[in-house]
């Protein structure tokens, strides 16, 4: 299944991203390269990845969220994943970017530590 993108507000200030499908090089996955920016230019600085339904990833999937990490910090936000897979972590255990990114289990935790490090 190629990669589908899919944008909500979830609560005051943030902003969820849901992707499913294969994470990878190509012209689907680019879209988060200029989703993010819009977002940020929005004033949408609390971004969460939902990655549930994501069954694929490859260096450049990863790429994508580093690029997003980057743009968000840059901009004052945070950056949180959540519904990582075992292999998807595995994956950013693999290139420590899980001591980088706020990995949790679901969007409602996120959510809750998001405020929590707001307030």
């Amino acid at each position: 299944m190629l990669l589908q993108i899919e944008q909500k507000q979830f609560a005051p200030g943030v902003t969820v991203i849901a992707l499913a499908g294969k994470l990878m090089l190509g012209k689907e996955s680019e879209q988060i390269e200029a989703l993010v920016p819009a977002l940020l230019e929005q004033g949408q600085r609390n971004i969460i990845f939902d990655i549930a339904g994501v069954s694929r990833i490859d260096s450049t999937g990863i790429g994508r969220f580093i690029f997003s990490y980057n743009k968000i910090l840059q901009a004052g936000g945070t950056m949180a994943i959540t519904g990582a897979s075992s292999l998807l972590r595995e994956c950013f255990r693999a290139t420590r970017l899980d001591s980088v990114f706020k990995l949790y289990e679901d969007v409602p935790g996120a959510v809750a530590a998001l405020n929590a490090t707001a307030g």
